[in-house]
């Protein structure tokens, strides 16, 4: 089945949408934040706070739902995850992230090599090689754990590095404990081992950020709610009204659990300690339950959907937005208080940015890629 037959959820699109959201609020907030501006005065500083401060959870959301549509689609595809075809799926991965990639380091290079500010790579112990080679073999939250962070286009690619080494392993597992009864259990201990494998970090507050195993947690409970969903009851068996019912429950308790970690954090985590990551995975995983396939995206939020479709694109480049924007705010003496006239140019041009990447060159090169990828596979099998 090709990407574009696959259903979408327009609930997905717009969870997906929120967390790019986050992310790019995040790291302009870090730079021009938002609770000290006059925004303050309009809104409570614990809801301005948990806008800005809540990219790193946003990014565990993101986990959350690439593992739930991976699963999907492969099972769609394929039937089950013991079925996988691993050739095809590293085929679509391999099509989907590399022309991003590499086009993202070829002008990350370039920046530093023109020195110009923010792009630099400069700490010690660090080098544009060394960048390099980390964000193309997906060890680059491991390079900063050793070196210190890195600028901040190159710092994003840190969650990459755990996503595509979950994918690289994915196939294998699914073929090897796919038709036993471990895998399930597998996963579920991936998930539930997340709070303790954030606390078994210390003293390395960039490795206890971007460790493989929380992440991998997270991406765990997107590939055990997929798994749920394809083994749960079929439409015809279930009446419309308890659907409708249960989808209406997990959405409340996947907003209550979400909320609680960004705006109610702090007393959250003298609560439950590291475990607060846990609640937020369990309550993205509610939401992703909740949401249908189809399904109409909101009144008035169809900007949101339409950033969750590109969300990929635009988590790639916002850095390049955020650094140009921070930029013109100091170079017009933007006074602090009026700093809130940024976020919504902000959010817009990123939004642009990774439409455009997106339409003019992600999309047409992944299905390039696709189409070369495949005809090589048809070749070599019919040798």
């Amino acid at each position: 089945m090709s990407e574009s037959t696959l259903p979408r959820s327009a609930g997905i699109d717009m969870l997906r949408g929120a967390s790019i959201l986050l992310v790019v609020i995040h790291h302009l907030g870090l730079r021009i934040p938002l609770h000290k501006t006059q925004a303050a005065s309009l809104l409570p500083i614990p809801l301005l706070k948990g806008l800005v401060y809540n990219g790193y959870e946003a990014v565990f959301i993101f986990f959350v739902i690439s593992g739930f549509l991976i699963a999907r689609h492969t099972i769609q595809r394929d039937g089950t995850l013991d079925a996988i075809d691993w050739r095809a799926f590293y085929v679509r991965r391999a099509a989907r992230i590399l022309p991003c990639l590499l086009a993202l380091v070829t002008v990350l290079l370039v920046l530093h090599a023109l020195a110009v500010p923010n792009y630099v790579i400069q700490r010690s112990g660090q080098s544009a090689l060394g960048a390099t080679v980390s964000a193309l073999t997906f060890t680059l939250n491991l390079y900063e754990g050793r070196t210190g962070w890195l600028p901040g286009g190159w710092d994003v690619l840190w969650s990459l590095s755990i996503e595509e080494v979950f994918y690289a392993a994915f196939p294998l597992v699914c073929l090897s404990l796919g038709r036993t009864r471990w895998l399930v259990p597998l996963l579920v201990v991936l998930v539930v081992s997340v709070p303790f494998t954030r606390a078994a970090i210390v003293d390395n507050e960039i490795w206890q950020e971007k460790a493989y195993l929380p992440g991998m947690g997270a991406i765990a409970a997107g590939v055990l709610a997929a798994w749920v969903v394809t083994r749960g009851p079929r439409a015809g068996q279930t009446g419309r009204v308890e659907r409708l019912w249960l989808r209406r429950v997990l959405g409340v308790s996947g907003l209550a659990a979400t909320g609680m970690v960004m705006f109610y954090g702090a007393p959250l985590w003298h609560v439950v300690g590291e475990g607060y990551l846990l609640v937020l995975i369990l309550g993205a995983v509610c939401l992703v339950l909740a949401s249908p396939e189809g399904g109409q995206t909101w009144r008035g939020f169809g900007w949101l959907g339409a950033m969750g479709r590109a969300s990929y694109e635009i988590y790639l480049t916002h850095m390049f937005v955020v650094f140009t924007l921070v930029a013109l705010a100091r170079f017009s003496a933007t006074d602090q208080a009026w700093g809130w006239i940024w976020y919504v140019p902000a959010v817009l041009l990123s939004w642009a940015l990774g439409w455009l990447v997106a339409r003019g060159f992600s999309e047409p090169a992944n299905r390039w890629l696709r189409s070369r990828m495949n005809a090589w596979r048809a070749v070599g099998a019919a040798a």
